[in-house]
């Protein structure tokens, strides 16, 4: 029997660590250089910096957002990194949706409201095909649990631009050491004091990748902060109660014993 227990436990250790290895083969590709990143919200106890994910939503807004929607996030979502309802109000009467017809049918343009979603930049698909050379610009607002190692991959991307070597050719695209292939469509999008942050930090390139990363990891998994909350409170709870079973089960058999 015991040795029945080793021979399982060694089968899935061998499956995840084959299932990681894979993974990461499949997700990045041999040519990309891919560089491991620790973030605030990475381990178990890890959390989102809301200071952070809102500096970059100011990064995604004035610099990203031209190219790039976030179609699964709504505009009253931004409380839960600390904005409040008259901040949320004014950030999403910046934009406009169509409006409801009116009696006659014909549709006008009001001001988003919070429970509006972020509008995109095209109106339509072909619009952002149109613009884009005739592909559409990602999502982003699922865009760090879309592959393994998503906020890693996306921090090499982001700093990944450099000059193309002499033998590389590139007819339409920019070269980039994380990218598979090494060309990539999009222009390099940072370079550092590309905004002004309200809060005064200095936006470094390094700072605005990092901020920008903690926004799209909240966009993916608005959750994630109370789930792991939960999550430790749960844990505590265990803890204790095993602690309180244990106690009472040595002083039960203590007076059988005795």
């Amino acid at each position: 029997m015991k040795n029945y227990y080793q021979i399982i436990k060694i089968f899935f250790i061998s499956f995840i660590l084959i299932n990681a290895f894979l993974s990461n083969v499949f997700a990045a590709g041999s040519d990309a250089k891919i560089t491991k990143m620790n973030f605030s919200f990475d381990g178990i106890f890890g959390v989102i910096d809301k200071a952070s994910a809102r500096r970059g939503l100011q990064v995604y807004n004035e610099i990203c957002a031209g190219c790039h929607s976030l179609e699964h996030v709504s505009y009253r979502n931004l409380i839960d990194i600390g904005f409040s309802n008259e901040q949320v109000k004014e950030f999403a009467s910046q934009f406009e949706v169509m409006a409801e017809p009116d009696s006659d049918g014909e549709i006008s343009m009001r001001p988003a409201i919070p429970s509006d979603r972020f509008v995109s930049p095209y109106q339509n698909d072909n619009q952002a095909k149109a613009m884009n050379n005739g592909a559409i610009p990602p999502d982003l607002s699922l865009i760090i649990k879309a592959r393994a190692g998503g906020a890693s991959y996306f921090y090499s991307l982001l700093k990944g631009y450099e000059e193309a070597p002499e033998d590389k050719e590139l007819s339409n695209g920019y070269y980039n050491i994380a990218y598979p292939g090494n060309v990539i469509a999009m222009p390099q999008p940072l370079y550092g004091d590309d905004v002004e942050y309200l809060d005064g930090t200095e936006a470094s390139m390094e700072q605005e990748i990092v901020d920008l990363i903690s926004f799209l990891a909240w966009t993916a998994q608005p959750e994630l902060n109370d789930r792991k909350s939960m999550g430790f409170r749960v844990f505590l709870f265990l803890v204790f109660m095993t602690t309180v079973l244990f106690i009472s089960y040595r002083k039960i058999w203590k007076k059988i014993k005795s």
